[in-house]
């Protein structure tokens, strides 16, 4: 008899584990077939700003981290709807890949801390009921850890991944809350008093799931303007930006996107606002500090437009764009040295900078460095051959040089692109009539 209960039980485990495992193995061969190795499921090839094949994915070093994140930290609460806020991150390890929407479990979702009254589950039950019960939450568990301690190890952290281990937690602590009131059954005071405390718990629980929501609807609001943005749909994606900031005031992403539409619809007061509002939000946002002075240069407030560049750099010191305008900024004004640092900086950021290396170009050819000035607008129409504006500079740089056949040749070049360029056609006739 107690033979055939265990070989019962091992086809039982065999049905569950079987399909699994020649699932799994399956994977390894198609793994194996197409990229030389089982272990690999194509992550190396994908196709990012970051180069994959160098990256650590998978280290011990992750692991505090990463249990921080998903099950410590607690999410930030302010009086303003919806009253959720991201967590406050910690500084990343190295060759962490960062973070993204979490939140901790055991801070933000209380309910999953009445997982702890599962030992309640098996008392006063017979020895079967009792066998049963302990193998159906061990599986459980098992697949909560799997999934938590392979997270814990990732090298990125997203509040998505969360899905991964969460239903079995919330499900590990909704039997522990099932436990529970057959533990009190017969203690009607102390069960009232166990309901009322795992009902805030859910209460609570529930409460910042809904919030958490409404904040991510706003983002998802806000991406979706991004992509209209990327699809020159401006006022579709006004439209988008406006409905993040009504679901969330506070979200400076959206403020800041919302400035860049109307900036180009040039309704420039308003994108003003809506970037200085950002910036009460998140005041190191570099990327507002620099559309802000992107916005007081076209208004001809060049003070203004100069700190603010300024302080994105202070923020982001390889931002390249904003050592590129500063620059541009220096050179109009005259400052042509303090212009040529700031163009040297963003190409040390951004070797193929076409517009760094014509604009570095234009400030040495003032500053009498002529042959390095040739240098970078040579390199400037490599990088971009269509480039009119950089073809016309070499054209002037190279006819103070007195290269006068090739100054022609680029000033043919710079018209071929651009014939509204009038200097340019004035130029070439007049170094036309000396030949």
């Amino acid at each position: 008899q107690a033979w055939r209960e265990r070989r019962k039980i091992w086809a039982l485990l065999m049905a569950a584990t079987g399909p699994i495992i020649l699932i799994g193995l399956g994977l390894m061969l198609y793994n194996s077939l197409r990229f030389d190795s089982p272990f690999e499921f194509g992550i190396r090839y994908q196709l990012t700003v970051d180069r994959q094949v160098t990256r650590q994915f998978f280290s011990l070093r992750y692991l505090w981290f990463n249990f921080r994140s998903y099950f410590l930290a607690p999410a930030h609460w302010t009086g303003r709807f919806p009253f959720v806020h991201d967590i406050t991150v910690p500084a990343l390890p190295v060759g962490h890949g960062g973070v993204e929407q979490t939140f901790g479990v055991l801070t933000n979702i209380p309910l999953v801390w009445l997982a702890l009254a599962l030992p309640l589950g098996w008392r006063s039950r017979s020895v079967e009921a009792r066998s049963i019960l302990r193998g159906f939450l061990a599986a459980v568990a098992m697949l909560f850890g799997v999934g938590a301690l392979t997270l814990g190890l990732y090298c990125f952290t997203a509040g998505r991944y969360e899905v991964d281990f969460l239903p079995a937690f919330v499900l590990l602590a909704v039997t522990g809350v099932l436990c529970l009131e057959r533990t009190l059954a017969e203690r009607p005071v102390w069960r009232r008093a166990a309901r009322c405390g795992w009902s805030l718990l859910l209460g609570f629980s529930v409460a910042f799931n809904l919030f958490a929501s409404v904040a991510r609807c706003a983002e998802a609001h806000n991406n979706l303007g991004v992509v209209l943005m990327g699809q020159a749909r401006r006022q579709e994606a006004i439209g988008q930006y406006e409905r993040a900031l009504h679901l969330n005031p506070d979200l400076a992403d959206a403020h800041c996107n919302l400035g860049v539409a109307l900036e180009q619809s040039g309704r420039l007061p308003e994108a003003i606002a809506h970037y200085e509002q950002a910036l009460q939000i998140k005041p190191d946002y570099a990327e507002a500090h620099f559309n802000l002075g992107n916005v007081f240069l076209q208004k001809g407030m060049v003070t203004d437009a100069i700190g603010h560049y300024e302080q994105a750099l202070r923020i982001k010191p390889d931002y390249a764009e904003a050592h590129y305008n500063l620059g541009t900024v220096f050179l109009q004004a005259g400052r042509v040295q303090e212009a040529i640092g700031h163009y040297e900086q963003a190409l040390r950021i951004n070797a193929d900078y076409a517009e760094a290396h014509s604009n570095l170009g234009v400030a040495l050819g003032q500053a009498g460095r002529v042959p390095e000035a040739i240098e970078h607008l040579q390199q400037a129409v490599r990088i971009k051959p269509d480039y009119a504006e950089a073809h016309s500079n070499l054209g002037i740089t190279l006819e103070k040089a007195g290269r006068l056949p090739d100054a022609i040749e680029q000033y043919q070049q710079a018209l071929r692109l651009r014939p509204d360029l009038t200097a340019d056609r004035n130029a070439l006739e007049r170094l036309q009539a000396h030949e």
